[in-house]
């Protein structure tokens, strides 16, 4: 039993560092603005998120498969408190830290609606400190860490993940989404002027409201100061 449980550690882990770098990279072309050939940003961002989720998951498999695996000789301490654990402490504890890593971004991003967006990007961005971080813990930990196919298979990972970063901080990453954003503010520019026009020729278009609503006022005869006193005294307003 214990070698099926170290087997399904070990793959586990191998596949959640492909899906982590998939969504490390799937972010950076979120942030960029740009298509995936003729997939569009909003599809990108949600398969980010799928793979991310993904990832998740398989890494929550690899750390109950570990804890079951008696040779690993971890505990549930060791999975939160790094460099405690008795099998190769520190590249275990390396492990642990992108754990704490992963579980404040998915912490962050489940209450994303009540700690502000500015929040949630500081904390997003350990990401890029935990994906090295889970690559040097499967380059020290892992079995299969000499195998050719796996040196393989963290070299594409990394030259992948490298590129996209540098990437990232380039002129031409900041002044493609600078372009998007005056693209996108140009294209709203049409649909603004018309709900100003026609808010507008609504207006234009209200009747006016009269200045009474109710009855016209009546006031008492008020005498004439330009006309004699007799002429009000008699009925018909003639002199007697």
């Amino acid at each position: 039993m214990d070698e099926a449980f170290w087997a399904l550690g070990r793959a586990t882990g191998v596949v959640a560092l492909v899906l982590f770098t998939v969504s490390v990279l799937l972010g950076i072309l979120t942030r960029s603005g740009r298509p995936l050939f003729t997939v569009p940003r909003f599809s990108i961002t949600l398969i980010h998120r799928n793979v991310s989720v993904l990832a998740t998951v398989f890494i929550g498999i690899h750390l109950v498969s570990l804890l079951a695996d008696s040779y690993a000789q971890l505990t549930v301490v060791d999975l939160v408190f790094p460099f405690l654990g008795v099998y190769r402490p520190f590249w275990l504890g390396l492990g642990t830290v992108a754990v704490d890593l992963l579980i404040a971004v998915v912490v962050t991003s489940l209450l994303r609606r009540f700690i502000g967006q500015r929040v949630f990007r500081v904390v997003h961005w350990s990401t890029y400190l935990m994906w090295p971080i889970a690559l040097a813990h499967s380059l020290g930990t892992g079995t299969d860490a000499a195998e050719p196919w796996f040196l393989i298979l963290a070299a594409v990972c990394t030259v992948a993940v490298i590129a996209a970063v540098v990437w990232r901080v380039t002129a031409g990453f900041v002044e493609f989404r600078s372009v998007r954003r005056a693209q996108r503010f140009v294209g709203e520019l049409p649909s603004l002027t018309a709900r100003s026009g026609q808010s507008g020729h609504a207006l234009h278009r209200m009747p006016s409201a009269p200045y009474s609503a109710g009855p016209r006022p009546t006031y008492p005869n008020l005498p004439d100061p330009h006309r004699s006193p007799h002429h009000l005294s008699t009925p018909a307003g003639r002199r007697p």
